[in-house]
Order: structure tokens, then C-alpha cells, then sequence
């Protein structure tokens, strides 16, 4: 057989095994204009809520928070929970909240902490815990940390309510703050928090700066914290992951996105987790990364509700 045909035989064999992208594969490319501009303004950023100024002249306001997770996602994606997963977030409330929370304690740090309520029923001493110094703040992270937009509205509706209710009775103060679980944010959670009387939503992912949140075009009043992957360390720090990055190497990352938000005069806003940097090779991270702050100095330490009831108060909102 000539070499010319079998190199058109090889290039046909290769050709056959790559997947064809059909047209029901990309949904988008159907919609026109005006589709699309209704499914992009469903959810969308408004008004920069940049302050001018921070309180007392600080140059940055640093927002520390911690998702409480434990062993909620374990329980609530597997019909069969692994009991050695489990343990692994049953480390969060063993160990590694105190961990982190005394630290935030040797520093006279605020920080927030978003619950799903399932923590705290199997570990309701982390409340206290929590609670000790008067400095911290609770926030809704959802019922079992589940994933909203598996969900209809009402059973998503019906779960923040009953979080809701549950934190402010057994913390005696009604949250004021919502971080879905997963940073997974329905068509549906925006009404269903803005129903609720929340006062900032903190899962999305549109600035580096506090903003305002359109519901399909129109100003809300709620205030959006923004987050970020590369600001969370459950991604970064998954051994098993395909991302996984050292500790040390993932202090740099957050060094550097410091220092240009202090450059910057605008927010560093940092999600952890306890079950994952309370471990005592992690919690070198914050440990060096506060160092840092407040060698630099100019920073204000504030809780998630201080920063949001400070935007919106010099946004005249």
C-alpha cells in the first residue's frame, strides 16, 4: 500500500476517534440577543461600592472567613457517606476550629464564619468556641451544604429559612450574611436571600471590590462580597486534586494578592476552611500571612457585616 494512503487512513482513523461537538452540545449558540441578555442580567454586578476612604484611614480592608463545613458535603452528596471522608471533616470540628480561632484570638482578628446548620447539630460546642472573644460573626452557608441549583426554589427557600432560624437560635443574633454552599448560586438564590432581608451575599465572583447586585437590570440594595478560587483554599490545597499547591507556595499567592489590594486601596477578602488549614502544616499559612498584614501595616481588620454596613452606609444606600 502506497505511504500516501496510509497516512490518509491514519489521519481518517484519528479524525473518527476525536468526539464531535453537535449543536445540542453548545445550547448557546441557538439564542439571540435578547435571550442572552436575559439569561446574563438574571444575576449581574452593579454600582462599585469602592469607598473613598476606609475607617481610620486604612489603605485596605482585610476579611477573613471560614466556611465550617466539616463533614456536610460528605453526608449530603453520597447515599452512602465514607466514614474515613467523614473523619476527615470531623477534623474541622475537633481540631481545626479551635486551631484557627485561636489564632484570630491572639491577633484581636474579627473574622466571619459561614455555617451549613448540620455543623453545628453534630458539634454544637463550636459555638462557643466561636463566640468566646465577642468579635466573630455568623453567617448562613445553607442547611447540609447542599447544591441549589439541584434544587426547586421552594426546597431552597424552605432550607435557608430553616438555617436561618436555626443559627439565630442558637447563636441569639439573627445572621445577616449568605455564602451559598459551593459558591453555587441558582436562578432562584437571589430572590429567595433579598426575600429574607439579608444584608450582603458573598459567593460570587465579578470584582475584587464590594458591588451591588442587579436582579435582571435592577439595583437590589444587597451588597456582594466577592470571593475567588485562587482565594479559597479547598481547591488549592487537595492533595488528591490536580491543582494542589504547596502551603508555602500558596502564602505567596496570598501575599501577593495583598499587597495589590493595598496598593490598590480596595479589599482582600479570604475564604479557608478549618478542617483543611487547621491542619499544622497549613496553619502556617495564616499565621505568616497575618505577620505579613500587619507588618505592611494600614490594614483594617473587619468582619464580613462590618465591611458591607460600612460600603453601603458611604454609598449613601
Amino acid at each position: 500500500m502506497p505511504a500516501s494512503v496510509i497516512r490518509l487512513a491514519a489521519v481518517a482513523w484519528v479524525l473518527a476517534a476525536v468526539p464531535v461537538w453537535t449543536q445540542t452540545s453548545q445550547p448557546g449558540i441557538h439564542l439571540d440577543q435578547a435571550e442572552i441578555e436575559a439569561i446574563a442580567n438574571r444575576v449581574r454586578a452593579g454600582r462599585d461600592l469602592q469607598p473613598a476612604t476606609w475607617p481610620d484611614g486604612a489603605r485596605v480592608a482585610m476579611a477573613i472567613s471560614f466556611d465550617v463545613d466539616n463533614d456536610t458535603i460528605t453526608i449530603a452528596r453520597n447515599a452512602a457517606p465514607s466514614i474515613g471522608a467523614m473523619s476527615q471533616g470531623e477534623y474541622g470540628a475537633r481540631v481545626g476550629l479551635r486551631r484557627v480561632v485561636d489564632l484570630v484570638d491572639q491577633h484581636r482578628i474579627p473574622a466571619s464564619f459561614f455555617i451549613p446548620t448540620v455543623s453545628i447539630m453534630l458539634a454544637p460546642e463550636m459555638v462557643d468556641v466561636i463566640q468566646t472573644s465577642g468579635r466573630h460573626e455568623f453567617g448562613v452557608h445553607g442547611w447540609i451544604h447542599e447544591l441549589n441549583t439541584e434544587l426547586d426554589a421552594d426546597t431552597e427557600r424552605e432550607l435557608v429559612t430553616r438555617a436561618l432560624a436555626y443559627l439565630e437560635e442558637v447563636t441569639g443574633t439573627r445572621p445577616v450574611g449568605y455564602r451559598a454552599p459551593s459558591w453555587n448560586f441558582s436562578p432562584n438564590t437571589l430572590d429567595i436571600i433579598r426575600g429574607l432581608g439579608f444584608l450582603y451575599e458573598g459567593s460570587l465572583m465579578a470584582d475584587d471590590r464590594p458591588y451591588e447586585l442587579l436582579a435582571n437590570g435592577e439595583p437590589t440594595g444587597l451588597v456582594e462580597l466577592p470571593v475567588e478560587w485562587i482565594l479559597d483554599d479547598a481547591p488549592l490545597l487537595n492533595p488528591r486534586g490536580s491543582s494542589y499547591t504547596p502551603p508555602r507556595k500558596l502564602l505567596q499567592i496570598y501575599i501577593d494578592e495583598f499587597d495589590k489590594a493595598w496598593e490598590e486601596g480596595t479589599m482582600f477578602l479570604l475564604t479557608t476552611h478549618p478542617h483543611i488549614v487547621g491542619h499544622r502544616s497549613r496553619i502556617i499559612i495564616l499565621e505568616e500571612l497575618i505577620a505579613h498584614i500587619q507588618a505592611k501595616g494600614g490594614a483594617w481588620f473587619a468582619t464580613h457585616q462590618q465591611i458591607a454596613e460600612y460600603v453601603k452606609t458611604q454609598a449613601g444606600m
